[in-house]
């Protein structure tokens, strides 16, 4: 198993600033390979397993998160002291094995599984939930967190996919909802916009977003949906559609935003919904569309920071 450390590239390296998200209350050390240990804001791990990867973001009090790359932290395991978040999605096919050897990355992660979408091809029929995703993913279905993709709509009204995770997938016909994680506000959107009723400003999820936040004013909060609004991907590239959404997430300091969809890996320096970088309020997102359906190569399946 290798395990990718958070580093910044040198073209977005800023003297003296923190790669991490930032979250005020939470302090953690952050050890990468090679390196010696610097103090940062924000916990993040991304572990890669032959070329599939899960992100793990360490949430809660602040002890802190390693970066498993063979440096040992100082003090207690931080993968025990804080819960965990492991993320990927473009999961399952009946016609590939990427998401046997992703689930079995998963035996080994604790915590809180989010699926970011697309969980079983083709088209998130009953049988492909049963046969092709539930054999693999299916094993932590207890502990998953999904969202909606475009492959989940395959079948009308997503019902596959309502009907898979059942109350733990939001409400039917929405899709979107919000839970506590450690010290952290998780928030679930649906990037399907055409389903929902758009995703502009007004519509309806927009107007629930904003008052899920308000409503829950933490330090910390973390959103994950299906369509990335920032990719370099070769295939499906940046939505702009999420654009209002990011907007929202901003006014209020989210810090970490997961998506799919482009099935690669990206990770980007905080930027504002308009894509400028901004360190100060900057929201960081990663692109993890490696749950196990292959990527084309490897070049494709992993793109450093931008």
């Amino acid at each position: 198993m290798y395990h990718y450390k958070i580093e910044q590239s040198s073209e977005i390296r800023v003297k003296d600033q923190s790669d991490a998200t930032r979250c005020p209350n939470n302090d953690p050390l952050l050890v990468t390979q090679g390196r010696e240990s610097r103090r940062n804001v924000g916990l993040i791990r991304s572990t890669i397993l032959a070329g599939l990867l899960a992100i793990a973001v360490a949430l809660g009090t602040g002890a802190g998160l390693a970066a498993n790359t063979g440096a040992q932290p100082e003090g207690p395991n931080p993968l025990e002291a804080d819960p965990i978040l492991v993320a990927a999605g473009d999961i399952a096919s009946c016609s590939s094995g990427g998401d046997e050897a992703t689930a079995a990355l998963l035996d080994g992660l604790p915590g809180t599984i989010a699926t970011l979408g697309d969980h079983a091809y083709d088209s998130g029929t009953p049988q492909e939930f049963a046969n092709c995703y539930g054999p693999s993913w299916g094993g932590h279905k207890s502990r998953t967190r999904p969202t909606l993709g475009n492959h989940d709509y395959g079948t009308s009204g997503a019902t596959g996919y309502f009907d898979y995770f059942g109350a733990d997938a939001g409400e039917p016909g929405k899709g979107y909802y919000s839970y506590e994680l450690g010290a952290w506000h998780i928030v679930v959107l649906n990037s399907n916009c055409s389903e929902v009723g758009g995703c502009s400003g007004g519509t309806p999820q927009e107007q629930w977003l904003r008052k899920d936040l308000a409503a829950h004013p933490t330090a910390c909060t973390l959103a994950y949906w299906h369509h990335p609004r920032f990719s370099s991907g070769e295939k499906y590239g940046t939505n702009e559609q999420m654009t209002p959404l990011w907007q929202v997430l901003y006014e209020h300091g989210a810090d970490v935003i997961l998506s799919g969809h482009e099935h690669s890996y990206e990770r980007f320096a905080p930027q504002d919904a308009s894509g400028t970088m901004d360190f100060e309020r900057g929201i960081r997102q990663f692109v993890v569309g490696t749950g196990g359906i292959a990527c084309i190569s490897l070049e494709r399946c992993y793109r450093p920071a931008r």
